[in-house]
Protein backbone atom coordinates (compact mmCIF):
# COMPACT_ATOMS: atom_id res chain seq x y z
CA UNK A 1 0.00 0.00 0.00
CA UNK A 2 1.31 3.47 -0.74
CA UNK A 3 2.73 5.41 2.19
CA UNK A 4 1.01 8.78 2.23
CA UNK A 5 1.93 11.74 4.41
CA UNK A 6 -1.18 13.78 5.22
CA UNK A 7 -0.51 17.44 5.99
CA UNK A 8 -2.92 19.74 7.84
CA UNK A 9 -3.04 22.86 9.98
CA UNK A 10 -4.87 22.92 13.28
CA UNK A 11 -7.27 25.70 14.29
CA UNK A 12 -4.28 27.81 15.45
CA UNK A 13 -2.33 27.34 12.21
CA UNK A 14 0.11 24.79 13.66
CA UNK A 15 1.23 22.30 10.96
CA UNK A 16 0.78 18.57 11.45
CA UNK A 17 1.59 15.47 9.43
CA UNK A 18 0.68 11.84 9.75
CA UNK A 19 1.62 8.65 7.92
CA UNK A 20 -1.30 6.78 6.36
CA UNK A 21 -1.12 3.64 4.24
CA UNK A 22 -4.82 2.96 3.70
CA UNK A 23 -5.64 5.13 0.72
CA UNK A 24 -5.29 6.04 -2.89
CA UNK A 25 -7.02 7.57 -5.88
CA UNK A 26 -10.38 5.98 -6.54
CA UNK A 27 -12.03 8.29 -9.05
CA UNK A 28 -10.71 10.90 -11.44
CA UNK A 29 -9.56 13.84 -9.38
CA UNK A 30 -10.51 12.26 -6.03
CA UNK A 31 -8.50 10.55 -3.33
CA UNK A 32 -9.83 8.41 -0.50
CA UNK A 33 -7.96 7.67 2.71
CA UNK A 34 -9.06 5.78 5.81
CA UNK A 35 -8.22 7.87 8.89
CA UNK A 36 -9.33 6.99 12.41
CA UNK A 37 -11.44 9.79 13.88
CA UNK A 38 -9.15 9.93 16.92
CA UNK A 39 -6.27 11.40 14.89
CA UNK A 40 -5.58 15.12 15.27
CA UNK A 41 -5.29 15.17 11.47
CA UNK A 42 -9.00 14.36 11.17
CA UNK A 43 -9.98 17.21 13.51
CA UNK A 44 -7.67 19.51 11.55
CA UNK A 45 -8.99 18.67 8.11
CA UNK A 46 -12.58 18.94 9.30
CA UNK A 47 -11.73 22.38 10.76
CA UNK A 48 -9.79 23.69 7.73
CA UNK A 49 -11.59 21.75 4.95
CA UNK A 50 -8.24 21.07 3.30
CA UNK A 51 -5.21 18.76 3.45
CA UNK A 52 -2.19 17.71 1.44
CA UNK A 53 -1.08 14.21 0.53
CA UNK A 54 2.62 13.70 -0.09
CA UNK A 55 4.21 10.55 -1.41
CA UNK A 56 6.65 9.21 1.17
CA UNK A 57 10.03 8.32 -0.29
CA UNK A 58 13.03 6.20 0.62
CA UNK A 59 15.24 9.25 1.18
CA UNK A 60 12.93 10.49 3.95
CA UNK A 61 11.85 7.16 5.45
CA UNK A 62 12.80 8.08 9.03
CA UNK A 63 10.76 11.32 9.30
CA UNK A 64 7.90 9.73 7.33
CA UNK A 65 7.78 6.81 9.76
CA UNK A 66 8.14 9.15 12.76
CA UNK A 67 5.01 11.15 11.88
CA UNK A 68 3.14 7.84 11.83
CA UNK A 69 4.26 6.60 15.23
CA UNK A 70 3.96 9.88 17.16
CA UNK A 71 0.62 11.62 17.61
CA UNK A 72 0.23 15.40 17.52
CA UNK A 73 -2.36 14.81 20.26
CA UNK A 74 0.61 13.90 22.50
CA UNK A 75 3.66 15.67 21.01
CA UNK A 76 3.30 19.43 20.40
CA UNK A 77 6.49 19.86 18.37
CA UNK A 78 6.06 16.74 16.24
CA UNK A 79 6.88 18.50 12.95
CA UNK A 80 10.02 20.17 14.33
CA UNK A 81 11.24 16.82 15.71
CA UNK A 82 10.54 15.12 12.38
CA UNK A 83 12.83 17.52 10.53
CA UNK A 84 10.20 18.13 7.84
CA UNK A 85 9.83 21.72 6.64
CA UNK A 86 6.21 22.88 6.31
CA UNK A 87 5.44 25.53 3.69
CA UNK A 88 1.99 27.04 3.11
CA UNK A 89 0.33 25.58 0.03
CA UNK A 90 -0.52 28.13 -2.64
CA UNK A 91 -3.84 26.39 -3.36
CA UNK A 92 -5.31 24.98 -0.14
CA UNK A 93 -5.23 25.75 3.58
CA UNK A 94 -2.67 23.05 4.42
CA UNK A 95 1.11 22.61 4.50
CA UNK A 96 3.37 21.15 1.83
CA UNK A 97 6.58 19.57 3.15
CA UNK A 98 9.64 20.76 1.22
CA UNK A 99 11.54 17.51 1.57
CA UNK A 100 8.88 15.29 -0.01
CA UNK A 101 9.08 15.19 -3.82
CA UNK A 102 5.41 15.08 -4.81
CA UNK A 103 2.30 16.41 -3.08
CA UNK A 104 -1.40 16.46 -3.91
CA UNK A 105 -3.17 19.58 -2.66
CA UNK A 106 -6.74 18.65 -1.70
CA UNK A 107 -10.03 20.21 -0.68
CA UNK A 108 -12.17 18.17 1.69
CA UNK A 109 -15.19 16.60 -0.02
CA UNK A 110 -16.40 14.44 2.86
CA UNK A 111 -15.50 12.48 5.96
CA UNK A 112 -17.57 9.54 7.20
CA UNK A 113 -17.42 8.85 10.93
CA UNK A 114 -18.93 5.43 10.18
CA UNK A 115 -16.33 4.24 7.66
CA UNK A 116 -13.63 6.72 8.75
CA UNK A 117 -12.95 7.53 5.11
CA UNK A 118 -11.90 11.00 4.03
CA UNK A 119 -12.48 12.00 0.42
CA UNK A 120 -10.59 14.89 -1.09
CA UNK A 121 -10.71 16.68 -4.42
CA UNK A 122 -7.23 17.08 -5.86
CA UNK A 123 -6.92 20.73 -6.89
CA UNK A 124 -3.20 20.74 -7.71
CA UNK A 125 -0.15 18.51 -7.86
CA UNK A 126 3.25 19.85 -6.79
CA UNK A 127 6.31 17.90 -7.93
CA UNK A 128 9.96 18.79 -7.54
CA UNK A 129 11.79 19.09 -10.87
CA UNK A 130 14.30 16.50 -9.63
CA UNK A 131 11.67 13.73 -9.84
CA UNK A 132 10.29 14.58 -13.28
CA UNK A 133 11.11 13.02 -16.63
CA UNK A 134 9.69 14.88 -19.62
CA UNK A 135 7.47 16.85 -17.24
CA UNK A 136 5.92 13.76 -15.60
CA UNK A 137 6.60 12.19 -12.18
CA UNK A 138 9.14 9.39 -12.56
CA UNK A 139 8.83 6.63 -9.91
CA UNK A 140 12.49 5.66 -10.33
CA UNK A 141 13.49 9.21 -9.41
CA UNK A 142 10.83 9.60 -6.71
CA UNK A 143 11.74 6.37 -4.90
CA UNK A 144 8.26 6.01 -3.36
CA UNK A 145 7.79 3.56 -0.54
CA UNK A 146 4.92 1.19 0.16
CA UNK A 147 3.89 -0.45 3.39
CA UNK A 148 3.87 -4.23 3.70
CA UNK A 149 1.32 -4.90 6.50
CA UNK A 150 2.21 -8.59 6.73
CA UNK A 151 5.88 -8.04 7.57
CA UNK A 152 5.61 -4.45 8.90
CA UNK A 153 8.22 -3.21 6.45
CA UNK A 154 8.58 -0.46 3.87
CA UNK A 155 9.47 -1.39 0.31
CA UNK A 156 10.89 1.01 -2.26
CA UNK A 157 9.21 1.02 -5.68
CA UNK A 158 10.67 2.11 -8.97
CA UNK A 159 11.43 -0.64 -11.48
CA UNK A 160 9.18 -0.81 -14.54
CA UNK A 161 8.16 -4.41 -15.25
CA UNK A 162 5.58 -3.90 -17.99
CA UNK A 163 3.34 -1.53 -19.93
CA UNK A 164 -0.23 -1.08 -18.59
CA UNK A 165 -3.12 -1.52 -21.02
CA UNK A 166 -0.69 -2.97 -23.54
CA UNK A 167 1.18 -6.10 -22.42
CA UNK A 168 -2.02 -8.07 -21.90
CA UNK A 169 -2.93 -7.60 -25.57
CA UNK A 170 -0.39 -10.32 -26.34
CA UNK A 171 -3.11 -12.80 -25.27
CA UNK A 172 -5.77 -11.34 -27.60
Amino acid sequence: MPVLIIGTYDKNGVPDAMNAAWGGMFNEGLIGICLDKGHKTVANLLERKAFTVAVADADHLVPCDYVGIVSANDVDDKIRKSGLTPVKSANVDAPVFDELPMTLECELVSYSTETEQVVGRIVNVVADESVLTKGKPDPAKMKPITYDPVNHTYIQLGNVVGKAFSDGKKLS
